[in-house]
């Protein structure tokens, strides 16, 4: 007897849009019998199925086991309906929708794709926008939701026969891909002469080949913006991009052919070939292989690489061009973003042409608009863990779960539902739109000391609010009161009459390590960075704090002191080398600077008496200013030229010296841990301490002057840190009961191998130690904090 035909109502949630889901549905729905639609839905995948109850079963099963790879379902509803008699199954139009949503990064060039792209016999080959379900611009191109070609930059480009018919062919790799194209109706590649168009198509790729090829300068346009392109391999060629941007030695990122390639120029192993060759494709820090054929002017001083792969098809045909009999291929190239200083990458012709067309040979552009800025994603790793630096193409805006029950996502109560952005910080800035179920980070933009960053943030904060359907009811700032990017905030709030939550700079970087690990209880963190608006007034940096999302207690910091120099300070690591010596050593330090060459004796003179008259400075506990002070100290770098430039120099001296030695050089003698009152000072009252590392300065200064190798010192360095921050994390936890659970954050935490060293000490103290993983530890993951502890604020009350 046949079994009588069941209903099934089916919501799928999550990264269901632009990863070829109702393809694979409509696929799945025929092979099991299933009959019934899909249909995409603002915020989610809508599915009815009707078929027997085995069929049903099975066909639910494999929604979720057989997914396509770049698909995440993070929720779902199923519940029975009464039967419709459907004759088959159907993809049917799309139709908003009220409900969270969730919008797919952009995916890196698929292995099929790429063998099309060099098959002479395909009626792609060669085509540099060639994509399909599975890879392809997504988030860079979209308008709006549900994600449909209407919606998208694409749209511009009606579709040739043949590719609508793949586009409704069930059996097709581009079924129902929207960016899909081909050299008869897609996007066009060419050449900028001045302001007008000049070489088109396979003209404009082979002249941006030979520009490479003689050792010139490229602008190419990309997904999420365009590049400053050149022969890795060609030191004449990097050091003149080196020259023109006025970079003179701030990394460039470099991409590499192939994974081949790869193996050339750094050492790699299976983790990394994972990750350099997955479908985000970032740029992951590596550690450069001796002998390699890169220029030295690619890193200047730096054992590492930043590397990463082709993720479009315009990238592989730069790297090999089969049609191209004249220039030959290239193996490396540099690949830096072109985005003017203090501004988000370029992503329209009229920028690049206005910031880099005089330096430029050659501008490399296609008609593609590009909606929503992306520069590249880079990371490292500790210890096999992924650390994000920048978080943007291939991540970003996939969202975090806003709280998490029994591993379970769980749906909030509605007056829970309140909408709220979070404005971010002044540097490397990113915002974060988010509510009780979700969080969704932006991708990186920029540093905003600029009116044209500020510009660029509130266009991206409009377009990201209608992609994700959200009105902000509340607006969370930092406290920092002369913040361009927090006065941009209060000015938006004021405009909607929104209610501003300000948010204290370190509390948001400990509550953003809670939000990314699913934590909402008493955690202690040691959050250090360079600067950041304390409740007292100061400038804080090097914190010990105890709390939750919604509130925290300041339990301790590194040793306050005057800094003198304003801004120049945080550029010039000696005068954070002055002020340690001077609170250390008194009228006793000028000699001292003055030994170590510092600075000129005028301008260490100048900054030492500034510094005695406690004028033109600040008070701080600045983490980021100490480890600068001691790679000034050490002659490793006193004036920096890009931001932790003295910091990168001081880590990549201890790991040289670790390469050779293994035994810990901590040593709890070089600094002290006192206690005092902050009663008067930040109406706090109770016991606080101080962490001071004075000891550790003049060790340093000392060895410096004795001869001493500047590698062991900086291992010193480290090594003891590590130990004065895990006492000063067990001092905290004490002070508030004897919390065992702990969080590192702050921009000093990029430090890989520094916090490495901290975990260590911690966990041997039997705390549970909580890091970042694809959340960045700086102020590009500052955004994510503010926006949940403005939300436990908001439920609080």
């Amino acid at each position: 007897m046949t079994p009588m035909p069941e209903h099934k109502s089916i919501r799928l949630y999550g990264i269901v849009q632009g990863v070829g889901f109702r393809p694979f549905v409509h696929r799945l729905a025929l092979r099991e019998g299933i009959r019934g639609y899909v249909a995409n839905m603002s915020s989610c995948v809508e599915i009815e199925a009707e078929g027997s109850p085995a069929a049903l079963d099975r066909f639910i099963r494999a929604l979720t086991d057989e997914a396509p790879e770049r698909a995440v379902i993070v929720n779902a509803g199923i519940t029975a309906a009464a039967c419709v008699g459907y004759d088959d199954f159907r993809i049917v139009e799309s139709r908003p929708d009220s409900g969270d949503i969730f919008v797919s990064p952009d995916i890196a060039v698929c292995p099929e794709c790429l063998r099309e792209l060099y098959t002479p016999s395909d009626r792609r080959f060669g085509h540099p926008f060639i994509n399909c379900t599975a890879c392809g611009p997504r988030l860079t191109i979209l308008k709006s939701m549900p994600y449909d070609r209407p919606g998208t930059s694409m749209g511009a480009f009606p579709m040739c026969p043949a590719c609508f018919r793949e586009y409704t062919d069930p059996t097709a790799r581009r079924y129902h891909a929207q960016p899909v194209a081909c050299p008869d109706c897609g996007p066009t590649l060419y050449c900028l002469d001045g302001r007008e168009r000049g070489a088109e198509g396979h003209e404009a790729l082979l002249a941006a080949r030979s520009v490479i090829a003689r050792g010139g300068i490229a602008a190419v346009k990309g997904i999420g913006g365009f590049h400053l392109c050149c022969d890795a391999e060609n030191d004449d060629a990097v050091r003149r991009l080196r020259k023109l941007k006025q970079r003179p030695s701030k990394p460039f990122a470099v991409m590499a052919a192939d994974i081949e390639a790869a193996f050339a120029v750094a050492e790699t192993d299976e983790d990394a070939v994972r990750i350099l060759d997955g479908p985000e494709k970032p740029i992951l820090l590596l550690k450069k292989k001796p002998g390699s054929s890169l220029s030295p002017a690619v890193a200047p001083g730096n054992p590492r690489v930043g590397l990463m792969l082709p993720y479009t098809p315009l990238h592989a045909l730069l790297f090999h061009d089969p049609r191209d009999l004249i220039n030959g291929d290239r193996r490396v190239l540099v690949m830096t973003s072109a985005n003017p200083p203090g501004q988000p990458i370029c992503r329209t012709d009229e920028a690049v042409l206005a910031w880099y067309g005089g330096i430029c040979d050659i501008i490399l552009s296609h008609d593609r608009e590009i909606l929503t800025a992306a520069d590249d994603s880079v990371m490292t790793r500790v210890r096999g863990e992924v650390l994000m630096i920048r978080r943007s193409r291939g991540y970003a805006p996939l969202p975090v779960a806003s709280r998490v029950k029994t591993g379970a996502l769980t749906d909030c109560p509605e007056e829970e539902s309140a909408d709220v952005l979070a404005m971010g910080g002044e540097l490397k800035n990113a915002f974060c739109l988010g509510n009780a179920r979700y969080l969704y980070p932006s991708a990186y933009l920029s540093d905003m000391t600029d009116v044209r960053s500020l510009e660029a943030l509130e266009t991206a904060i409009g377009h990201m609010s209608r992609l994700l359907h959200m009105s902000p009811s509340v607006i969370a700032v930092d406290k920092h009161p002369r913040y361009a990017v927090s006065a941009l905030g209060r000015r938006m709030a004021g405009d909607r009459g929104l209610p501003v939550i300000e948010i204290q700079h370190h509390f948001a970087h400990m509550v953003s390590v809670m939000a990314e690990n699913h934590l909402d209880e008493m955690i202690t963190g040691a959050v250090f960075d360079g600067t950041g608006y304390g409740d007292d007034g100061t400038v804080w940096g090097g914190e010990f704090l105890t709390g939750d999302r919604r509130q925290y207690v300041r339990r301790g910091c590194l040793h306050r002191l005057y800094l003198a120099g304003g801004d120049s300070a945080s550029r010039e690591g000696w005068r954070s080398a002055c002020a340690w010596l001077y609170d250390a050593l008194g009228e006793e330090a000028g000699p001292l600077c003055r030994k170590l060459q510092l600075a000129s004796d005028e301008a260490a003179a100048a900054q030492l008496a500034m510094t005695s008259k406690h004028f033109g400075g600040i008070m701080t506990s600045s983490g980021g200013r100490l480890f600068d002070a001691a790679s000034a100290i050490l002659g490793l770098c006193r004036v920096s030229t890009f931001e932790g430039e003295a910091a990168m120099a001081l880590q990549f001296a201890a790991q040289t010296y670790r390469e050779n030695h293994t035994e810990s050089l901590a040593d709890p003698s070089l600094f002290t841990c006192r206690r005092t009152n902050l009663s008067d000072e930040s109406g706090r009252e109770g016991d606080f301490f101080e962490m001071d590392p004075s000891a550790l300065l003049c060790r340093l200064a000392e060895g410096r002057l004795r001869g001493e190798d500047p590698r062991y010192l900086a291992a010193l360095f480290h090594d003891t840190m590590a130990l004065l921050i895990a006492e000063g994390v067990s001092e905290a936890s004490q002070a508030a009961g004897g919390i065992k659970k702990a969080a590192l954050s702050g921009g000093v935490m990029v430090n890989d191998y520094l916090a490495a060293l901290i975990s260590d000490r911690l966990t041997e103290r039997g705390f549970d130690v909580y890091t970042h993983h694809m959340i960045p530890p700086g102020d590009n993951g500052l955004a994510l904090g503010q926006a949940a502890a403005a939300l436990a604020l908001i439920r609080q009350r």
